[in-house]
């Protein structure tokens, strides 16, 4: 049976990221890892593998346990490697020369094709380089898996297969996966454990049943909480009047009897819980608003890729303002291209059969964020893009997340859920009625994404998105618009389009 055991566990990195963990993960227990950006997760999946110290408490695991684990990003060496060598240093060099037949077996379980597999992982795209890290961790066939981030770079497609193989290859393993996809980790986990700075609440139930119970508990704590403070605050009121009454009448009873009043609402007040809350930058975006009906028109409008072979075609496609529309196609259909000639014809470049509105305001947010310099701190960054001036600049880099000390080093120091961040904050800043989103929510953790859901909803703001986050689709489409067939054409809803993909 493979077991893993966590007692009183807890980590310091700075501040305290958790604490106070104590759980027991045993086989067929596939546990979701929920949690902010820079919490801790990561690091306790590290702890689990063996392959960091927490600073407290034990881990422990069965006799002989092998674990996988998937990091989230190849490492360095790695992307020199092909995906064959990559997947192959996972078995060690006598291993390889008596079994490499496993590299192969993995391979074709995960779908690479035969033409990507003598490549160099640093020549492919990020989800393929995924793939190739979950199979490296599969061929050494582990007896419990430890996935970071497992769907990043993942297409829908992708998405669907990972869903399934874990359904079969991984049913009866512990598995603990740490992501910020909705929607995989109620497909995919039977627990969830929500990691906190004190007390850690672990439940046996998928993501969105766990995240209904865990508000409902909060919201009974931040009850309770008021009511005990309240309760505290009237022994307090009394307390004071009958020291009044106490001086003014010489009575030494009333005086002492006003003292344990008071100290009754100090042991009260001590005992109070604090109600925990993410602690997470949340950039607040908006809409400048626009007085025109048509945002961006299309007719007889090709898609072509960049050496102009044809991809598919627009009919006709008026985008009107308030308008949220979600492009849904199969990989390879156009969706990054159109995406792409869309953005070069917001930059001003003419593109035949299109037609933008004087009065589009636009702002753009890729998933790779590669429009965002590195160099520069992300003070240095917002000072000289905008015009807001030191203190408020440092304000709103500290409302987003960013304390002083992290506001004056470089960007590319910073994780990725941090740039994530920072290229919201430019993207308020730019003041926009027409937002361009490509995978918007690629790096932002589960507080993140419902920031932007409920930004986008109220705001109104015209958009046009791609995304692999189903949750994030719901939420957001008002119009959907799926590739097919070479043809662009307006759907209902996606949810037929989703049952294809997880049909595979």
């Amino acid at each position: 049976m493979g077991m893993i055991s966590l007692r009183n566990a807890g980590h310091r990195a700075g501040e305290l990221l958790f604490s106070n963990l104590n759980l027991v993960i045993g086989d067929g227990d596939h546990v979701g890892l929920v949690a902010p950006n820079g919490r801790g997760k990561t690091t306790l999946l590290q702890g689990m593998a063996g392959l960091t110290e927490l600073s407290e408490g034990e881990i422990t695991r069965s006799r002989g346990l092998a674990i996988g684990y998937v990091p989230q990003e190849v490492p360095e060496t790695g992307l020199r490697q092909t995906v064959t060598e990559f997947i192959g240093s996972a078995l060690g060099a006598a291993t390889l020369d008596s079994e490499g037949w496993r590299v192969d077996v993995v391979m074709e379980e995960f779908s690479i094709p035969p033409d990507l597999r003598e490549k160099r992982l640093g020549e492919l795209s990020g989800g393929w380089q995924r793939m190739a890290l979950l199979a490296r961790c599969w061929v050494t066939q582990p007896d419990a898996l430890l996935m970071d981030e497992p769907t990043n770079h993942l297409d829908l497609g992708r998405i669907a297969m990972l869903e399934r193989w874990l359904s079969y290859a991984a049913k009866t393993l512990p598995v603990i996966i740490a992501s910020h996809d909705r929607a995989f980790l109620d497909a995919t986990t039977n627990r969830t454990l929500f990691l906190r700075p004190s007390e850690q609440v672990y439940l046996p139930l998928a993501y969105s049943a766990a995240r209904a119970e865990l508000d409902q508990v909060d919201a009974a704590a931040e009850a309770q909480r008021e009511r005990d403070l309240k309760y505290a605050n009237q022994l307090r009121k009394q307390a004071a009047k009958l020291t009044n009454v106490g001086i003014n009448s010489g009575s030494d009873l009333l005086v002492v009897k006003s003292k344990q009043l008071r100290d009754r609402a100090e042991k009260i007040e001590t005992q109070v819980q604090e109600v925990h809350r993410d602690r997470t930058g949340l950039v607040k975006l908006g809409n400048s608003g626009a007085d025109a009906r048509v945002m961006m028109g299309f007719e007889n409008f090709p898609v072509l890729t960049p050496d102009g072979k044809p991809l598919f075609t627009i009919d006709k496609l008026h985008i009107f303002q308030g308008d949220r529309i979600v492009l849904l196609g199969r990989n390879g259909t156009g969706k990054s291209q159109f995406m792409r000639i869309v953005t070069e014809a917001l930059g001003g470049k003419p593109v035949p059969g299109l037609k933008l509105s004087p009065q589009i305001a636009s702002g753009y947010l890729d998933q790779a964020l590669a429009w965002l310099p590195l160099d520069p701190s992300p003070l240095d960054y917002i000072l000289h893009r905008f015009d807001e001036g030191d203190r408020r600049s440092i304000a709103l880099l500290a409302g987003a997340g960013f304390p002083p000390d992290r506001q004056s080093k470089p960007i590319r120091t910073m994780s990725l859920g941090q740039r994530a961040r920072l290229a919201l904050l430019a993207l308020r800043l730019a003041k926009p009625n027409f937002y361009l989103l490509d995978e918007p929510t690629n790096h932002l953790d589960i507080p993140g994404q419902e920031q932007l859901e409920d930004d986008i909803r109220e705001q109104g703001a015209t958009t046009v998105l791609v995304t692999h986050d189903r949750a994030f689709l719901r939420a957001i489409g008002t119009r959907f618009l799926l590739i097919e067939r070479r043809k662009l054409v307006e759907v209902d809803g996606p949810e037929e389009f989703l049952a294809e993909m997880a049909e595979g």
